[in-house]
This record gives structure tokens, C-alpha cells and sequence, in this order.
């Protein structure tokens, strides 16, 4: 027996083992082996969720050697991918094929599978999350079956699948569609929230990307305009190895844990900083990969929770964050994340058939995030936020059937493929149910 514990520390499990498969015929027999046994299996990729999904006292299947490109079909631009392969690996694999993702995350430490079945997403109003660029999906169900599906075979399971929570099976290859490698001018700068706001619509509608990171108890944002260049387009520079050391690694990473470490131990401190992290903060531009643009490095931990809600909402949600944090005098050191994404049309994803604000609330490890939480879930609660299923939430069965229109075709499609539950666990009870 080992023990295991998540990238913020703030999940921990003991598996009676993890094995790492290699083939999809392995992970079947695990499977089946599971299942004739009563034993519990949990697929695994990078652990960098925030809920409980992956914890399991029975079988923890990794997923670290089933990593790599498996084929490229260079005419239509869809790759076919193992599932264990980290984001990273398979963003610098795609640049050397002269490909790439056509939006990402800010963060890609993830396994593909991992990021898939949490429902990751980048920004971008005219672009879906990962489960949009899902072409076709191989999974091994419960009872030992490797079954391919897309949007002319197995459908049901492909629209199902592609943010399945782990709950349906375990995914071992993917195949996604690319595009041709290209590069971003990224323009960050510093603004007020109720400029930002006020002018939303242009700063959404009329870039490729658009993020703003919130300064709680100021009204300053740091803003994150990207325009995509045309593929082979090589103009601009990117930043200068000075500069990344200074601001991505030092400032936002080393001096901002200082800082962070300061709050928890000080809350009353916790206003200046802010104030002062945000005044701090200067405007610059450069241009890189895609991939490059779009990852941040992340070495301060923390725990976070993330909900969509449609974009007319924002405002409001912010506010009343906003109002909150003034009336209880709780004190929050990492800034509001606000994103932006299309729609799609995955059963389970926080984009189904709705355009969607992104709202993400974060607490430094070291901080309770409890309270603070609960008020956020409360505020979008009102305006039919859905929950970023990788992130801190709260939320039962007769909640998110009603902000999820194909809730229970989910558990009706995971009542007949997992009928004894071999895949489940605390956190898919909470979610879906015994």
C-alpha cells in the first residue's frame, strides 16, 4: 500500500496498488479483474485536480506509460494520442509535427485523459474547451470491452465520454483535431475592474483571447489580450530570458509565495499587498508559440474553485464577490480569474450548448478556504453556475440536474455500462450518486 497525494496537497488516498498498463488490453483485464473481485479502480494522470476524483483505496491505475503520439494524419490535422500524455509533452510533440492545439489552459501539467474528463477549458469566445477539439475516443469499459466511438459510431457514449469523470471507463487513446502551428502576440497590461467591465463585449468579442485576473479588496485587474498570427507568420519576438526569469518565475511565483505566506500568517496585511501587487504590475508585449502563450509557469500551490455561468452574469457575480468580501472582512490574496469560452455539445461539460463566463477563486494552501468557497458557490448559484468538475464544489445530484440538461442521460449511460459500480468512489457518490 502507498500513498498518494494530489498537486495541492489537499487530496490524499492510500491505493491497495497502482499499476501502470501500457496497452488498452491491460487496462481491460484490470478491469475485469477488479470487477470479479468487488474491488474499486481509479484512473490517474497528473493529479492536479482539486476534488477528490481520483482518490481510491483499491486500484489506482496510472496512466504515466501510455504517453505519446500514436499516428498524424497531416491532410486533416488530427493526431491520435495516448491518454497518459501530459499536455506539455504533447504541446512540443505537435510543434515539432508543425501543429498545434488550437486553445489550451493556463496550466499543462495535466494528462490529456485527465484534462478531458474534468472538462478543462482555455479563453477564447469563439473557442470550446478541450472536449471540442475530441475527434474520436478509445475506452475500456467495466466489462473489458475496448471500444472506439465518434460522432458517426457509439455516439451516445463519444458526447458522454468526452467528460466522463472517469465514471464510464478508462480512456487510453484520444484523437484530437489540430491545427497548423502558430504563434501569438500576447499584450498584458494593467486596468480598473469597472473599465473592464463597462467595455466587456469589445474586450471579449474582439480579440482571440481574452482573460483579466482580479485583485480582490482594489479595483485592479491585470488583462491578457492575445491575437493569433496567421500560421507561419514569424513576426515579433518573445520575451527576453531576463524578463521571464524576472516576472514569471520571481515575481509572480517566488515573491508572490513571500507574499502569500505573509497574508496567511497576517491577514491584515493583505489589502496592502494586493494594492501593492497591482499598482506593481507593468504592461508588456511579446509573441511566442501558442503553447508557450497560453501555459503559465505555477509553483505556488493553492487550492481553487471554478464555476461557468453565461456572460451576461459576470458582472454581477464579480460585484457580489465583491460585496461579500467587504461585508465578512475575510481577507483573499490570490487574484479572480475571469475566462471566457464557447459552446459545446459534451454531455457533462460546463459548456453544453452554452456560451460561459469562467469565474475561478483560488486560497493558498496554507489558508482554510471554506468559508470563502461557500459564499462564492452561493453567488453563482443564482445564475445557474455549473461546476468546473476538476475544482472545489459542493454540489449533489438534484443540483446539477437542473444546470446540466443531460445529467441523467449520464447516469442512465453510466448505470448500464458500470452497473457495480467498479469505478466509483466518494466523489462520483457526491456527484451522481449511489
Amino acid at each position: 500500500m502507498t500513498t498518494w497525494t494530489n498537486w495541492a496537497g489537499n487530496q490524499v488516498c492510500s491505493p491497495e496498488r497502482v499499476p501502470r498498463p501500457v496497452t488498452a488490453d491491460e487496462v481491460a483485464a484490470l478491469l475485469v479483474e477488479a470487477g470479479e473481485r468487488g474491488s474499486r479502480v481509479k484512473p490517474v494522470g497528473a493529479g492536479h485536480s482539486f476534488t477528490g476524483i481520483a482518490l481510491t483505496d483499491g486500484v489506482q491505475v496510472s496512466l504515466d506509460a501510455m504517453s505519446g503520439l500514436v499516428a498524424v494524419d497531416r491532410q486533416t490535422h488530427r493526431v491520435r494520442v495516448r491518454a497518459g500524455t501530459r499536455l506539455h509533452v504533447l504541446n512540443a510533440l505537435l510543434h515539432d509535427q508543425g501543429l498545434a492545439m488550437a486553445n489550451l489552459g493556463d496550466i499543462d501539467r495535466q494528462s490529456i485523459a485527465g484534462a478531458l474528463a474534468t472538462g478543462t477549458h482555455g479563453t477564447g469566445a469563439t473557442l470550446p474547451g478541450l472536449a471540442g477539439l475530441v475527434e474520436a475516443l478509445e475506452i475500456v469499459t467495466p466489462d473489458g470491452q475496448v471500444r472506439r466511438c465518434d460522432r458517426e459510431h457509439d455516439r451516445e457514449l463519444f458526447d458522454a465520454a468526452r467528460v466522463g469523470l472517469g465514471a464510464l471507463g478508462i480512456v487510453t487513446e484520444v484523437t484530437l483535431a489540430c491545427v497548423p502551428a502558430f504563434r501569438i502576440e500576447a499584450r498584458e497590461e494593467p486596468d480598473t475592474l469597472a473599465g473592464v467591465l463597462d467595455d466587456l463585449a469589445r474586450h471579449v468579442d474582439e480579440h482571440d483571447h481574452f482573460e483579466l485576473f482580479w485583485f480582490p479588496h482594489t479595483d485592479r485587474v491585470l488583462t491578457k489580450h492575445h491575437r493569433r498570427l496567421a500560421p507561419g507568420d514569424d513576426s515579433g519576438r518573445a520575451l527576453p530570458a531576463w524578463r521571464v526569469v524576472l516576472d514569471d518565475r520571481l515575481l509572480s511565483n517566488t515573491v508572490f509565495d513571500l507574499t502569500c505566506r505573509l497574508a496567511a500568517r497576517v491577514p491584515a496585511t493583505t489589502c496592502a499587498i494586493n494594492a501593492v501587487a497591482a499598482r506593481a504590475l507593468s504592461a508588456r508585449t511579446y509573441t511566442d508559440a501558442s503553447h508557450r502563450v497560453f501555459a503559465s509557469e505555477r509553483s505556488v500551490r493553492f487550492v481553487e474553485s471554478e464555476y461557468a455561468v453565461p456572460r451576461a452574469a459576470l458582472p454581477e457575480v464579480l460585484r457580489e464577490l465583491e460585496r461579500w468580501l467587504e461585508r465578512t472582512g475575510d481577507r483573499v490574496s490570490f487574484p479572480v480569474e475571469v475566462r471566457f469560452a464557447a459552446a459545446d455539445d459534451a454531455w457533462l461539460s460546463t459548456g453544453h450548448e452554452r456560451d460561459n463566463a469562467y469565474v475561478a477563486v483560488h486560497r493558498y494552501h496554507r489558508e482554510d478556504p471554506r468559508a470563502y468557497f461557500a459564499a462564492f458557490e452561493q453567488v453563482v448559484a443564482a445564475h445557474e453556475g455549473r461546476p468546473h468538475w476538476g475544482k472545489v464544489h459542493s454540489l449533489g445530484p438534484d443540483r446539477l440536474a437542473a444546470v446540466y440538461p443531460r445529467y441523467d442521460d449520464f447516469r442512465a449511460l453510466r448505470d448500464r455500462l458500470d452497473p457495480g459500480r467498479t469505478l466509483a468512489n466518494a466523489y462520483l457518490e457526491q456527484v451522481l450518486g449511489g
